[in-house]
Parts: C-alpha cells; structure tokens; sequence
C-alpha cells in the first residue's frame, strides 16, 4: 500500500544536511516522500524516478526558451519545476525503501542534476532575449546565475569527493542541520528557483526576484568558496 510505504519513510528520515536550506528540507522532501510512496507501489526502479524527475525538469527548460512568455505558461513551467525537483528527491527515498541506492544511480542523479542546473539558467537567457531585446545588460543576470550555479554544484561535489578520501564528515553530512541554518539558507534554495517562474508572465516582476536570488547565490558562493578552501587545506595537516 502507498500508505505503508509513506509511514515506512516517515520512520527512516534522517536528520537533514548541514548545507540544506529550508525548502528543500521541509517542502520538497516531503512531496517527495509522497511521490516515493507512489513510485514505490508502482514498482518503479530509483533510477527511472530519476528519469522523471528529468522529464518534468526538461519540459519546464524547453518551455522557458521557446514557449511564449505569459502567465499561464509561467505556472506550468514553475508546477513543472516543483514537480521535478519533488521527483528527483523521490529517488533516493525509493532506493531506501528497495534496499539501497547503487553508485550507477548516483552517478545518474547527480548527472541529471548538473546537466539541469547548467540549462535552466541559460533557457531563461533565451526567453529574456525574446522579450527584452533592446536590454542586453539585463542578460547578464541569467549568464552569471548559469555560471555561480553550476561553480557551487561542482564545489560541493568535489568537496565531498576530497573529504571521502580522508574520511572526513561530507558537505551533505545527515544530522547537522538546524531550523534556524535552514531558514538563513532560503535564498539560495533550488525550491525558490522553481517557484519565482509564477512570475515568468511578468517581466518586471520576474527580473526582481530573479535578480535577488542570484545576489544571494553569488553572496553564498563567495563565502562558501572562502570556507571550503580552508577546509580542504586542513585535509593534508597531522592529525
């Protein structure tokens, strides 16, 4: 029953990372657990989850670089998102409930997800450029969100990668995390990224909150690009 599999997960959740903000830890993985749940019942693998969540997360990309710019298609293109990134939370929970996860499908959701960051931004800079043709500055805004969200995506991969070679706690380390951490952490949250496309239809509107989240994102990358390079070079220091 999907119910049992639901309370199954409910009972498994460990706590969240010490790098997760707060959509992400008290939205999106429990849409995800639903969707677990779901996927669980109907016999899904974690990978083929994996690849729905890319499905909904590339229909919303293909939507905001060729689709028209309007309220309606703004919803669906931000329901798209919301439903991707609930998907692609539904992985992992599904690979607990079937035993474990694999590194293949590691390798595959972290793929995805790579691939999703660097596009998304670069779909928005093709649906700018359709409406504000005469505003070439104001395309900066998406080339340098592409570009600090795939930088810190890399950054935490590869510190985790550095950290498992000498056995030190990873960025995504379960059980550090904090109420008060994860609200300081908001702005740079995925889930928010998927939510401001309800503003896609309003340009101006769009452009403001877009704006700030990229503040905050290159904001949080300076900052954590400051820490993580102290933190790696204290891997080689004795014991």
């Amino acid at each position: 029953m999907v119910v049992d599999a639901y309370r199954q997960l409910a009972r498994a959740q460990k706590g969240h990372a010490r790098g997760a903000p707060a959509y992400s830890v008290y939205v999106n993985r429990r849409l995800g657990r639903v969707l677990a749940a779901l996927a669980f019942r109907l016999g899904l693998t974690p990978n083929q989850v994996s690849i729905i969540s890319a499905v909904h997360s590339f229909a919303a990309i293909g939507l905001l670089a060729f689709a028209p710019v309007t309220v309606p298609f703004g919803l669906l293109i931000a329901l798209l998102l919301v439903l991707g990134y609930a998907w692609d939370s539904a992985d992992g929970q599904v690979a607990r409930l079937r035993g474990g996860g694999s590194p293949q499908g590691e390798w595959l959701d972290h793929f995805i997800d790579t691939l999703k960051i660097a596009s998304l931004h670069l779909a928005v800079l093709i649906g700018l450029y359709r409406v504000l043709p005469e505003s070439p500055a104001l395309l900066l805004i998406p080339i340098v969100f592409s570009i600090v969200a795939s930088t810190t995506f890399s950054g935490m991969l590869l510190n985790d990668l550095l950290k498992g070679k000498h056995a030190v706690a990873s960025t995504h380390e379960r059980g550090g995390g904090t109420l008060r951490r994860s609200l300081m952490l908001l702005p740079t949250d995925f889930g928010l990224v998927c939510l401001v496309f309800v503003l896609w239809g309003w340009t101006p509107g769009f452009l403001v909150a877009y704006s700030a989240l990229c503040a905050a994102a290159v904001l949080f990358l300076a900052l954590a690009a400051v820490k993580w390079f102290r933190e790696i070079g204290r891997l080689g220091d004795p014991a």
